[in-house]
């Protein structure tokens, strides 16, 4: 079976369809994932258009998805790939609560609800930096 399935992911359309697709779900369950965490319902927020939870939620997503990209580079197999994905978000969660916690003048969270654009943008280059650091021990 893994070698019919490598065959299939030789060429790169389909190996493009497959990380696509793949991708796609993981991040919504990792979102999910992180909606949960969060003191605030993000899609009502950025529905009514909190800037500071989409920058905070793109920032995740830009970071989830960049785990992605250097796993894909590595070319390693899509179990491998799913692996350090999920290793990179743990980090990123781990990231997002070390955050909450060296900042003891205010709640992250609370501020973000608020609409605090220098927090969301703060929080977005977290994750997106951290995303970059565990990339970078990907490859």
């Amino acid at each position: 079976m893994d070698i019919e399935l490598d065959a299939w992911l030789d060429n790169r359309y389909l190996a493009t369809l497959a990380f696509f697709a793949v991708v796609v779900l993981v991040l919504v369950l990792f979102l999910t994932i992180f909606e949960l965490i969060t003191r605030y319902e993000v899609w009502a927020e950025i529905k009514a258009g909190n800037v500071s939870v989409a920058m905070a939620t793109g920032g995740k997503i830009l970071g989830i998805c960049n785990l992605f990209r250097f796993a894909i580079l590595k070319d390693v197999t899509m179990l491998q790939t799913l692996i350090w994905a999920g290793f990179g978000f743990v980090l990123l969660l781990a990231a997002y609560f070390i955050f909450e916690f060296l900042t003891p003048y205010f709640k992250i969270d609370e501020e973000i609800k608020k609409d605090n654009r220098a927090v969301g943008l703060l929080a977005m280059m977290i994750s997106v930096s951290i995303s970059y650091v565990v990339g970078a021990c990907i490859t």
